[in-house]
């Protein structure tokens, strides 16, 4: 056994070509979530760098426009997971298997419309793991390249459940002041167990806090520790959890 590295950037922001460079640079693999419109404003992937980004990366659905499906009627939620799913898949020619909620924000009842629609899996924004999981459909994460107050730690750990196997996470999440190290620490102990590490973010606040100096030597030191055959993108993840 050895420690797995997979990272997942949501929005589909352009500045996703960057992030794409970046793990190209270093050897890195990884899945883009991405709507066909974002309703809240910033501008998404044209076909063309979705085509291009494809060739080298997974692609993830997001739904259509990026919508909280727990704000939604459930005839609404179904049709903007379906037609996410339909839309990204006729601008990149193959099929689409993963799914990432907007916001973190669903319902248990969404997981059968996910699966009904035909994705192998979901991500979700539960922090502080380093395994994948036990359900395809709740997938979680371990930590988000963002510098959140030790607040947004302690919310997400009580609401997000799986105390248990969390618990040292959100340890060195609170001992941790700093951001950055905290994505180091984290990193070292999930190596340290042979766990998953799973990083996400969004490209737009990565390029708003000007980290991306940050992100470069972060994902170089991820390089240097995970072997080749161990970076992997979410559905591979997924594929190798082996789910019951």
């Amino acid at each position: 056994m050895a420690a797995v590295f997979t990272c997942s950037i949501d929005d589909g922001n352009p500045l996703d070509v960057k992030m794409a460079e970046l793990l190209c640079k270093h050897g890195l693999n990884g899945t883009f979530f991405v709507p066909i419109f974002n309703r809240e404003g910033p501008p998404v992937l044209s076909k063309s760098q979705l085509l291009e980004m494809s060739a080298r990366f997974e692609i993830g659905s997001h739904t259509h426009d990026h919508c909280y499906l727990k704000d939604m009627s459930l005839r609404d939620a179904n049709e903007q997971i379906i037609s996410g799913k339909c839309h990204l898949e006729d601008m990149v020619g193959h099929s689409i298997d993963g799914f990432c909620y907007p916001g973190g924000k669903f319902l248990q009842r969404h997981l059968s419309l996910v699966k009904a629609a035909g994705f192998m899996y979901a991500r979700t924004t539960t922090n502080l793991c380093i395994d994948p999981g036990t359900c395809p459909f709740e997938v979680p994460t371990t930590i988000q390249f963002y510098p959140h107050s030790k607040s947004v730690y302690l919310r997400n750990f009580l609401q997000s459940g799986h105390w248990d196997k969390r618990a040292h996470g959100l340890y060195l999440a609170l001992l941790t002041e700093n951001w950055i190290e905290r994505v180091y620490a984290l990193f070292n102990y999930c190596c340290e167990r042979d766990g998953v590490f799973h990083l996400w973010a969004h490209s737009i606040e990565i390029d708003q806090l000007d980290a991306w100096k940050q992100l470069d030597g972060f994902l170089a030191y991820v390089a240097s520790r995970i072997a080749r055959e161990n970076r992997l993108s979410n559905r591979q993840l997924a594929e190798r959890a082996l789910y019951p």
